[in-house]
């Protein structure tokens, strides 16, 4: 054993140690080190896809999609977050909260996430849980105006109009946006507060005076209150900034029209008619300009085609057999104001036309009962009484008709210095002698103020400029009210377009 050391040890002695050259190998000699596992890019693609996102090419975008979604096991927040967002536009709203949600999981920080999972809870109507879900994404950004403005919409849809004016303050204070001026003087326009609707849009105009539908909704409201001079500046300043801004077009063409001055009102729709031809509210106003002038034919012609693009447009079927009454085609009238009476059940005033057509129909029965139907739900309007005790009259109910005409004499007085037409005073001074005294000449010789009184023979345009509240104006010759100007049918005014998490509001038939 020990013999064997020593001869080991002696022949590592005897072995030649290595050159110093050979000692120092190099880098190409060298084994190569074990690297570490490559961490997955998730984001590699997010360029791409974006790309195809904004150009709409959604079938390329969503092939991208699943391949980086199968790369990266569906752990790619991006293509997740933009999945989510094309199945929205495509009108899967579920599915897109789904994937929104699960974006949510990927990156709970983030106020982004949150506040879409909000807007597709708000496009499924679920108002409550979507108001939940801003007070989380509001507690990690306190400042944050759409977060605010959204709660407003969300709350105007649940009725609460208290907190919808305190969060849409809210988000004016952190930062005066139009569109939260507009939804905040839409809220008082449906408490009836016009006056601080005004003052609330007056604001805005102070902040964004080159936003033309701001100018026009004031413009608008000026008129519902009889300022018309405010009015037309403001519709001017819109015009100004925007030439071709329909809404404002077509509430100067309305002025114009409220005053008699048609051809003037026709050059202004005409170039609304170039940006809008098929507007059914425009080819309404232009219908009752020519109907204005005694066009009867080219009325008709108009108020068809605003029907055929709007067939539920009770004012369009109202103005059709306002316009057949005129031109005594008393079955075609009957036929449109039976229509609109169907879509429009609780307004006194097409009661009191269809009845006038009954009458001339020979079918006094149920005239009588549309009679009865409008002076039970139009309780302001004189006319109707008037018309009524006219009916009456010619039936020989000399008690009824007495009856319905010191009601009638009673809302008259109860206007005050309201301008009431000629002809109606005309009539009225004729027939209270012949109901006090007895005397029944003065109307058999003239049975033409029967047909004066309850046939129409002018009437101010309908209009919808899109902002101004509904409402009823002056009387005619007709023995009913004319529906004034109106403004009534907003379009979906839109939320914050920084991002795409602006709720919609359509309150067409509020404003």
């Amino acid at each position: 054993m020990y013999w064997l050391v020593v001869q080991e040890l002696q022949d590592e002695e005897q072995e030649p140690r290595p050159a110093a050259k050979e000692a120092t190998s190099t880098p190409k000699d060298a084994k190569p080190k074990r690297k570490g596992p490559e961490l997955q890019n998730f984001e590699r693609r997010n360029w791409l896809i974006h790309l195809h996102y904004v150009r709409k090419e959604f079938d390329k975008c969503k092939t991208l999609i699943r391949e980086q979604l199968s790369e990266t096991n569906g752990m790619c927040e991006y293509a997740v977050y933009v999945q989510a967002l094309i199945l929205r536009q495509e009108g899967r709203i579920q599915e897109s909260l789904e994937a929104f949600q699960t974006c949510t999981l990927l990156n709970p920080k983030n106020t982004d996430n949150l506040k879409q999972v909000s807007r597709s809870l708000f496009l499924l109507a679920r108002h409550k849980a979507a108001i939940d879900v801003y007070n989380e994404a509001a507690r990690m950004n306190e400042s944050d105006w759409e977060i605010s403005h959204n709660k407003g919409v969300c709350y105007i849809y649940l009725k609460d109009l208290e907190k919808a004016k305190t969060c849409l303050k809210e988000a004016i204070s952190f930062n005066r946006n139009d569109l939260s001026f507009i939804m905040l003087g839409k809220v008082y326009l449906m408490e009836g507060d016009v006056h601080v609707a005004i003052d609330v849009f007056k604001r805005a105009v102070e902040y964004s005076p080159e936003n033309p539908e701001i100018l026009t909704t004031l413009g608008l409201l000026y008129m519902q209150i009889g300022q018309y001079q405010k009015a037309f500046d403001n519709l001017g300043n819109a015009m100004t900034y925007d030439p071709s801004y329909v809404k404002a077009i077509l509430a100067v063409g309305s002025m114009m029209q409220q005053h008699g001055d048609f051809d003037v009102a026709l050059t202004k729709y005409r170039v609304a008619a170039h940006e809008t031809p098929e507007s059914p509210p425009l080819w309404n106003n232009i219908g009752m300009c020519f109907f204005g002038k005694k066009k009867y034919v080219a009325a008709i012609s108009c108020l068809k085609r605003a029907n055929y693009l709007a067939p539920f447009d009770w004012k369009i079927l109202y103005n059709l057999g306002l316009v057949h009454l005129t031109m005594q085609q008393y079955a075609s009238s009957f036929h449109f104001i039976s229509a609109a009476i169907n879509l429009k059940p609780k307004m006194g005033q097409l009661f009191m036309l269809l009845a006038v057509a009954l009458t001339h129909l020979d079918d006094p029965d149920n005239a009588k009962l549309a009679y009865e139907q409008a002076v039970a739900l139009e309780q302001r309007d004189p006319l109707v009484n008037l018309n009524y005790a006219m009916f009456l009259y010619k039936q020989g109910d000399r008690k009824a008709a007495a009856k319905q005409f010191s009601i009638f004499e009673q809302k008259h007085k109860a206007q005050g210095q309201a301008e009431v037409d000629s002809e109606v005073v005309e009539v009225s001074a004729k027939l209270g002698p012949a109901l006090q005294v007895g005397e029944a000449l003065v109307w058999q010789n003239q049975p033409s103020q029967q047909q004066k009184l309850e046939k129409p023979q002018k009437q101010q345009p309908i209009v919808s400029n899109e902002q101004k509240p509904d409402s009823l104006a002056a009387t005619d010759m007709a023995g009913h009210k004319q529906l004034p100007p109106l403004a009534g049918q907003p379009s979906q005014p839109p939320l914050p377009s920084t991002s795409d998490n602006a709720l919609p509001y359509d309150d067409i038939d509020q404003f």
